[in-house]
């Protein structure tokens, strides 16, 4: 089964941290990145930009395409990173994330892919993984 893993953050969570010890949890989150890769479980895994960078489109209310002010969804967290995993099960999955260094910062929401709705009544599956 392949997970999708989001990092939350609060907008504040790393505002006590030194420069040393945001370069010491940079190296041990891509240590685990690592461990992940060579247990054969990682897809990929990458921290987002600011969210000051992102741009949402929301087609809810209107049958127009909006830009809003700001990224923010109505929460106080963030999500920061996301990472993909194949794993057997949740269990399995969330076992991965026992040792995972930015959780002393973070809460981290594992959700797994939808596999049962792949297909259009057509018959068209929906584009699976790529790496470039």
């Amino acid at each position: 089964m392949k997970f999708l893993c989001l990092v939350h953050f609060e907008p504040d969570a790393f505002a006590d941290a030194s420069p040393d010890e945001m370069r010491r949890l940079d190296d041990a989150t891509i240590a685990h990145d690592h461990k992940l890769r060579e247990s054969g479980h990682l897809l990929i895994a990458s921290p987002l930009m600011a969210p000051e960078t992102a741009v949402n489109i929301d087609r809810r209310t209107r049958m127009t395409m909006d830009r809003l002010d700001g990224p923010f969804a109505e929460a106080k967290e963030m999500v920061g990173g996301f990472v993909l995993i194949e794993a057997a099960d949740m269990a399995e999955a969330v076992a991965l994330f026992d040792d995972d260094p930015i959780a002393a910062y973070s809460r981290v929401e594992i959700r797994p892919l939808m596999v049962d709705h792949r297909h259009s009544e057509t018959g068209v599956a929906r584009p699976d993984f790529e790496a470039r």
